[in-house]
């Protein structure tokens, strides 16, 4: 086996050099994720939060975050349970419920006007005026 000359022999500092880059570029990644972590968390608690009803989601700097911890899908464990249990602690934080529904379907038909038939005689009269205006 010939041994190539354009080929250098790798020097022990250089690999040293290369081993401590490899160590901070780790430790960068860490620090990388566990901050991306902390934001999907907090953005995870926000969208509960507003699910539950908070009126402010300053409310939710009161909550201990640092505990909470993602799983493999990338969900909080017992995020609705947690945001239940705030609400029963902080009651204040949220608003009142609502009495409408924000989940009903629109109608399948389309709106219609009121026929003459049906309208009053003063809905009448300012329908026919209202005619009579765009004619003129």
């Amino acid at each position: 086996m010939t041994e190539n000359p354009n080929i250098a022999e790798p020097n022990t500092n250089d690999v040293e050099e290369l081993r401590i880059k490899a160590g901070l570029l780790e430790q960068k990644l860490n620090e990388f994720k566990e901050q991306s972590d902390r934001r999907l968390i907090l953005a995870e608690m926000k969208a509960e939060a507003i699910r539950a009803g908070m009126i402010d989601l300053d409310g939710l700097k009161l909550l201990d975050l640092s505990e909470m911890r993602l799983n493999e899908k990338g969900d909080i464990e017992d995020a609705i349970g947690l945001m239940g249990q705030f609400k029963k602690a902080k009651p204040w934080l949220f608003g009142a419920p609502s009495s409408s529904t924000p989940l009903s379907a629109p109608s399948v038909l389309p709106p219609r006007q009121k026929h003459a038939t049906e309208m009053t005689n003063a809905e009448y009269a300012v329908a026919r005026a209202a005619l009579l205006k765009q004619r003129y």
